[in-house]
């Protein structure tokens, strides 16, 4: 009989250490990388939306509180300009929260499927209303009614407290459903901008933008 690990991982923890990518003859070189990072992680973008990937637009959001306690998450990017990152949430979550006290952040997008990923170091900063209420229009109206629904990252009492706070918010909101004054959106304002590409060998391409008062420096870092 096949004995049951009593940490409960059943031996998967025993093959970690052996667990690795072989990455693909890939390259990143400073002569194919654009100009400026905005322009580089678009047609990043572009191209893990051409490869099918799953949720490209996702990525991970670290902030941290002033005393340097970090908490992470994943979010969805929802526009992205010269000006920066675009995300939404309930501005009484632990993510607003600790960007209101510490507005550094850092964003990931993990492509693993491409053998790519790119981080951004910067700053957050919240959002006009009126671009909020523009991007809360083409919510689907489930989306609208969740946001109301949702004290997001206070304590729950159950599912069915949840699902009737939900049900709630729907008969309150028969006809369109407001923009919550409790909901907004931030921009992250790049400062660093580093892309990583897997290569053989583990001789990874990473290559980092870094502003400056002259415009955008391109360094390439060891792997």
């Amino acid at each position: 009989m096949h004995e049951q690990r009593a940490d409960g991982a059943d031996g998967v923890t025993d093959g970690l250490a052996s667990m690795r990518m072989h990455y693909p003859a890939g390259r990143l070189l400073e002569s194919d990388a654009a100009v400026d990072p905005i322009a580089q992680f678009r047609a990043w973008l572009a191209a893990a939306v051409a490869a099918g990937l799953p949720e490209p637009n996702a990525m991970v959001l670290a902030t941290a509180t002033p005393a340097g306690q970090p908490s992470v998450r994943h979010v969805l990017l929802k526009d992205v300009g010269d000006d920066g990152f675009v995300f939404f949430t309930n501005q009484a979550s632990r993510k607003a929260v600790e960007m209101a006290a510490n507005p550094a952040v850092a964003l990931c997008f993990p492509w693993f499927a491409m053998a790519r990923q790119v981080v951004v170091n910067g700053t957050a900063a919240r959002m006009p209303r009126s671009a909020v209420e523009e991007y809360w229009a083409t919510r689907p109206r489930d989306s609208q009614v969740g946001a109301w629904a949702s004290r997001q990252s206070a304590v729950v009492g159950s599912r069915g407290d949840l699902e009737a706070a939900a049900r709630a918010a729907t008969q309150r909101f028969p006809g369109p459903v407001p923009l919550p004054e409790f909901w907004g959106g931030y921009r992250v304002e790049p400062e660093e901008v580093e892309f990583w590409q897997g290569a053989p060998g583990r001789l990874h391409d990473r290559l980092r933008y870094t502003r400056t008062e002259e415009g955008w420096r391109l360094e390439r870092l060891a792997p």
